[in-house]
């Protein structure tokens, strides 16, 4: 499925078609189905409900499949209920040319604004009448503005001009300055239409795309702004033909509002306004997208689980360091707790060795004394590395024959040193593993929560939650007559003063017997003659 975003051309059906849709509509209340989807349920008077789908940098329309949301409502939607249920829509639009929408709402403190963001990673920003932010999906500090609560929300830098505002004759000298670079890359960045309509325009003027604009004869100019304001007459009179774009599979490729010349050789589907298109194909792309989080899940499993052992390595590999550091700093300090012993037990080895004696005849000489209960702290020797094994204090440790007592516990002391610092290089590459495996935690737990197993039984559970629309004659009584009429009953007086007040035409015809709590029954002919059949099945 390749589309991912909105263009302006989508942004501007799309904000029309609901503007006609919600205006005047009551906000009953907000969900909020993952960190960046926004359902704003509905209610107008004698409709069925709606819900308004927002999702930030992705897309907006209404949607007649009841989602699930989760449990507990994220903050930023407890902050949207606070300020806006209840409150009444007031108009949807457009900002400029631009991929933004703006909702307003009249609640009990004023005005307010809920603006959607449709490009790059997206945002939904809450403002009062006073501009001033209340909350934001995201809050950030940005080289050109700044999306931080209390202060006043400043739109986007245009990116391009509005095509809506360029002349024949900004289009040429625009053109011109760019020399030798690539016409659909001129168009792009001179107009906020998007590669995707650059490229549209200039498959309608049968111009390559990748022509230098140096090399533009006076007639393409004139074709290519022909064919820009085709385009522009398409969404400024809004004449749509909206329909999904399929894949040779079958599978969903696009949604546009209108014929497009790229798509001419493409099989389709359309669809009665832009909206529901909007529905059907983001309804797929949601059964897609779960399908992928059911293996995103498991890929994720597998490196938390990867994760839970290189932490298990790391916190046995810190104790292990923490045990060193204590280990080697007691026998430094049993080495000074013993000196005497000790340093008359090294001066032996000092003697012998300025006197020339040989040290294995001294190493002999000491395991005797040593049966004598003499030097009763040695164990054994090493004469090849000249080591003396000590057990002192249930501490069993070597001291080195050719140091001093001194050198021999400032050498256990920097062991000691060295494994402390270890343990703290450790601890801080353990708390980045933590933090890692907290991250992608947090990911499994999103993941799961649109996890599927496979792509049709998503489909098949998002159909199941599709709303039926009830039309507004399914609260009385009624039946369709034999030939096509519809004929709608009262079920109680207050039922019958509703349905003659508001749902009878002029030409409708109406029954009424002239007895106590007897419905007032009404021929739906819409300016058709009513058949004798229909009315003589209204009156039975």
């Amino acid at each position: 499925m390749s589309k991912k975003e909105f263009t302006s051309f989508d942004v501007a059906i799309a904000a029309h078609e609901l503007n006609e849709a919600i205006v005047n509509s009551r906000v009953n209340n907000i969900y909020q189905l993952n960190e960046k989807t926004v359902i704003i349920k509905l209610h107008k008077t004698d409709k069925p409900p709606l819900r308004l789908t927002m999702e930030a940098g992705r897309r907006i329309h209404l949607t007649t499949y009841a989602l699930k949301p989760p449990k507990t409502p994220p903050a930023f939607c407890m902050a949207l209920r606070k300020y806006l249920r209840g409150a009444w829509v007031k108009n949807a639009e457009q900002y400029k040319f631009e991929r933004i929408v703006i909702v307003h709402f009249k609640t009990r403190t004023g005005m307010m604004k809920l603006v959607l963001e449709l490009f790059g990673e997206g945002n939904i920003i809450l403002t009062d009448e006073k501009d001033e932010i209340l909350q934001a999906l995201v809050f950030k500090r940005m080289r050109d503005r700044n999306v931080v609560r209390n202060e006043v929300f400043q739109f986007p830098p245009s990116i391009g001009k509005n095509p809506f505002h360029v002349t024949r004759n900004d289009l040429e000298e625009a053109l011109k300055e760019a020399g030798d670079i690539e016409v659909v890359r001129t168009l792009a960045r001179f107009l906020s239409v998007g590669g995707f309509y650059s490229e549209e325009i200039l498959l309608r003027a049968s111009i390559e795309k990748t022509k230098p604009c140096d090399a533009l004869s006076s007639g393409e100019v004139d074709a290519i702004f022909t064919e820009l304001q085709s385009l522009l007459s398409a969404v400024s009179s809004f004449k749509t033909e909206p329909y999904i774009v399929l894949a040779e599979d079958g599978s969903f490729l696009d949604v546009i509002p209108f014929k497009l010349k790229r798509y001419e050789a493409s099989k389709s589907k359309g669809y009665g306004s832009f909206n529901e298109a909007l529905d059907e194909f983001f309804l797929r792309a949601t059964a897609a997208e779960k399908a992928v989080a059911s293996v995103k899940v498991d890929k994720l499993t597998r490196e938390a689980e990867r994760l839970k052992r290189i932490i298990a390595d790391q916190e046995h590999a810190i104790r292990e360091d923490e045990k060193k550091t204590e280990h080697d700093r007691l026998i430094g300090d049993v080495i000074y707790a013993h000196s005497s012993e000790i340093q008359a037990f090294l001066d032996k080895f000092a003697t012998a060795k300025r006197k020339g004696k040989d040290w294995n005849i001294l190493i002999s000489e000491i395991m005797a004394a040593k049966k004598a209960k003499e030097a009763s702290f040695v164990e054994s020797f090493d004469s090849h590395n000249l080591l003396a094994n000590i057990f002192i204090e249930n501490l069993r440790f070597s001291l080195n024959l050719r140091r001093t007592l001194f050198e021999n516990a400032a050498e256990y002391y920097e062991r000691g040193k060295k494994a402390r610092q270890k343990s703290a290089g450790a601890l801080t590459a353990l708390k980045e593993t933590q933090k890692k495996l907290a991250d992608v935690e947090q990911k499994i737990r999103i993941t799961e929560e649109e996890k599927t197993v496979k792509p049709k039984e998503v489909m098949e559970e998002l159909v199941k939650r599709k709303v039926k629309r009830k039309e507004w004659y399914e609260k009385f009584r009624w039946f369709t007559s034999s030939d096509g009429f519809l004929v709608v009953a009262g079920k109680d007086a207050v039922s019958n003063e509703v349905l003659v007040k508001k749902y009878a035409a002029a030409d409708d015809p109406v029954f009424h017997a002239e007895i106590a709590g007897a419905p007032f029954v009404v021929v739906k002919t819409e300016g058709k003659m009513a058949s004798e059949q229909a009315l003589r099945e209204a009156g039975e």
